[in-house]
C-alpha cells in the first residue's frame, strides 16, 4: 500500500549529435548526475525521468543501428539505474530503448528499479506513436503488457507518452491496484494535450501521475517543450516545469488524495470512479468495446502530410 512520499519529474535534454556508444553513456551520465542532484536538494523516494531519456526520442539512424547500439533489458541500459537506485534508496522509472530479441525490433521501453536496485519491471509501449511505429515506417515494435509493479513505496505502473491518449491501459492498471502511474514522455503535440491526457488519467482513475516531458533537442533535431508535471488523483498539477532542464518534486500523500471535492475545499468527496464502475454496462458492452469505432469520421484513413514527430 502506498505511503507518503515525496516524488519528482526530471527533464533533461540528450546530448547533442548522431548517436554514438560514446553519446549513449554521456546521455545515461547526464541522466544520473540530474537524479543524484534531484534527490540531495528534494529528498525525492521515487524519481521518473522521460521517455527516450538513454538517446533522445528521434534517433537519426536505422532501426538495426539503434538496436546496436542499445542492450536488453536488464542490461547495460538498466544497470547504471539499477546501481544508483540502490546507492540512493530510492524508486526510479526510466525511459530507454530496448533490444529486441532479433537485430530490427526494438521497444520503447521504460524501466522500474526498486530502492534495492532490482529492475521490478519493463513497460513496452503498446501504443507507439504514428512515425515511431515500425508499421508507418518508423523504428519502435510495440509490446503487448501491462506493467504495474510493488514497490517499498507504493504500487505503481507505467505507460509511456501516447499510451497516455488511451484510457484503457491506464484503467487496467488501477484495476491492478497502482496508486502511482509514471509517463516518461518525449511529447509535442501541444502542452495543452499533455496536460490534459495526465490529469485525465489521474481522474479517471484517482491515481497520482507524474509526467516527465523531454526538454532539449534530440539527435534528429527535433526540439521538446517540457513541462513536465505531477498530478494527484482529483486532476490538480501540484508541481509543473517549465522548458528548461531540471525537476519538479511534489508530495504526495494518499490519505488526502480524495479528501475533498476541490483543491483545498470543505466538501468531501463522497463519489471514487473505480468503486462506482457501472460493471454491468461494462460486461454488456463487451464486444463493442473490442471492435473497431463505427463513426463519421475518417478513422484509418490516409495519414496528413505532416505529424509531430515526438511522442
Amino acid at each position: 500500500m502506498m505511503r507518503p512520499l515525496t516524488a519528482a519529474a526530471i527533464q533533461v535534454a540528450p546530448v547533442r549529435g548522431s548517436l554514438t556508444p560514446q553519446v549513449v553513456e554521456a546521455n545515461i551520465e547526464r541522466c544520473l548526475d540530474f537524479v543524484r542532484r534531484c534527490v540531495a536538494e528534494t529528498g525525492a523516494e521515487l524519481v521518473v525521468l522521460p521517455e527516450s531519456a538513454t538517446t533522445g526520442f528521434t534517433p537519426d539512424c536505422s532501426v538495426e543501428q539503434l538496436w546496436d547500439l542499445v542492450s536488453e533489458l536488464p542490461g547495460a541500459m538498466s544497470q547504471p539505474f539499477q546501481d544508483l537506485a540502490k546507492e540512493l534508496g530510492i524508486v526510479l522509472c526510466v525511459g530507454t530503448y530496448e533490444r529486441g530479441p532479433e537485430r530490427g525490433i526494438v521497444y520503447n521501453a521504460s524501466i522500474l528499479v526498486n530502492s534495492d536496485g532490482a529492475l521490478l519491471g519493463v513497460y513496452r509501449k503498446t501504443h507507439p506513436f504514428c512515425t515511431e511505429a515500425v508499421s508507418g515506417g518508423g523504428w519502435v515494435t510495440p509490446g503487448d503488457t501491462v506493467t504495474v509493479c510493488d514497490t517499498a513505496i507504493g504500487r505503481i505502473g507505467m505507460i509511456i507518452c501516447f499510451d497516455g491518449d488511451y484510457p484503457e491501459l491506464s484503467r487496467i492498471q488501477a484495476v491492478q491496484g497502482a496508486e502511482i502511474i509514471c509517463r516518461p514522455s518525449a511529447l509535442l503535440r501541444s502542452a495543452d494535450i499533455w496536460e490534459l491526457t495526465s490529469r485525465a488519467r489521474a481522474y479517471d482513475n484517482h491515481v497520482f501521475v507524474i509526467g516527465a516531458n523531454a526538454t532539449g533537442i534530440d539527435p534528429a533535431g527535433v526540439i521538446y517543450f517540457g513541462n513536465s508535471h505531477i498530478v494527484t488523483p482529483n486532476a490538480t498539477i501540484v508541481a509543473k516545469a517549465a522548458s528548461h532542464e531540471g525537476w519538479v518534486s511534489a508530495r504526495l500523500d494518499p490519505r488526502t488524495a480524495l479528501s475533498s471535492l476541490t483543491p483545498g475545499s470543505n466538501i468531501q468527496q463522497g463519489f471514487d470512479h473505480l468503486r462506482d464502475r457501472n460493471l454491468d454496462l461494462i460486461r454488456g458492452h463487451r464486444e463493442e468495446l473490442e471492435s473497431p469505432a463505427k463513426t463519421a469520421f475518417p478513422h484509418g484513413g490516409p495519414r496528413p502530410d505532416h505529424v509531430p514527430e515526438g511522442d
